[in-house]
């Protein structure tokens, strides 16, 4: 596990790139050292041990100092615009032809999702070149900082740092600033519980997780809920790990037919389903024109 997650690269072709270039051309500031994140973090620790997971355990993450206060990041998630994405970008012939390559080289994955789930491996590839272009941009964000934090936000003094780090030009109004940190702070806390739960399922350490400023994971990006819930063992190895192709195939795959996946699927219906996976129009409508490409 630890050599595959030095290979981790960037952030997701959806979700990642913008991450770096905003960071960048926004210039928020660096996220608060570890020193000062014992504060930060005091009552979630608690709160963390109180749902039973291990003291020593939890003591132990949060005192190292990789474990900060991930301002930049989490900032980011408050001025992300999905239809701002140049999706266009993977319908190029070039991408198209890194699809097709994919294909060949995981046709064995490919079908045997399909023969248990019943998903298009076109569909399958296509949501995974819009994700990750293939397995090669999967994130460089830490996870479990990321999570940590927004599972803070309804804390005063976390959610004033994150308000302020907030671009003037981009920030939305005060209380639906509020109102989000309040809803996203509730959604993390569940999050980062998953993540908690998956690492010692699989006997991984959730500090050293990469991802996406959102907390996804892995070639087929998944949040850790959806990892407890939908992921699948592909290569029949014992484990699940998203950072392998053929478990992120069978993951993908597994998600869409909870969802209503069924094969011959009109486009509408089939639209319906990829939208559980990113609630994004644009998102569904690209994956769509990939996979009618793939078939042609």
């Amino acid at each position: 596990m630890t050599q595959r997650r030095n290979r981790y690269l960037f952030q997701t072709a959806t979700r990642g790139w913008l991450t770096v270039i905003l960071a960048v051309l926004l210039g928020f500031p660096p996220m608060l050292c570890a020193e000062d994140v014992e504060p930060y973090y005091r009552e979630l620790k608690q709160r963390l041990i109180a749902d039973g997971f291990d003291a020593d355990w939890i003591a132990q993450l949060y005192s190292r100092p990789e474990i900060v206060f991930e301002t930049k990041n989490v900032s980011l998630y408050f001025v992300h615009n999905e239809s701002r994405l140049n999706y266009d970008q993977f319908t190029s012939r070039k991408n198209l032809n890194n699809a097709r390559r994919y294909m060949r080289e995981h046709t064995e994955a490919l079908e045997s999702a399909h023969k248990k789930f019943g998903v298009d491996p076109e569909v399958i590839t296509a949501i995974i070149l819009v994700e990750t272009k293939l397995g090669t941009y999967l994130g460089r964000s830490t996870i479990f900082n990321n999570l940590s934090t927004m599972a803070v936000m309804s804390g005063t003094a976390q959610r004033q740092d994150i308000w302020v780090n907030l671009p003037e030009d981009r920030r939305i109004e005060k209380s639906a600033f509020e109102k989000k940190a309040d809803r996203k702070s509730a959604w993390a806390y569940k999050e980062l519980k998953a993540l908690l739960t998956y690492a010692k399922r699989e006997g991984i350490d959730p500090g050293g997780i990469n991802g996406s400023y959102a907390g996804a994971m892995g070639i087929a990006q998944f949040m850790p809920s959806n990892i407890l819930a939908y992921a699948e063992d592909g290569n029949q190895d014992g484990r699940v790990d998203l950072f392998n192709h053929t478990d992120a195939i069978a993951s993908i795959a597994s998600y869409l037919k909870h969802y209503g996946w069924k094969p011959g699927l009109s486009s509408e219906a089939a639209g319906k389903v990829i939208y559980h996976y990113n609630h994004s129009k644009y998102y569904v409508n690209t994956v769509l024109k990939i996979s009618n490409l793939l078939k042609t």
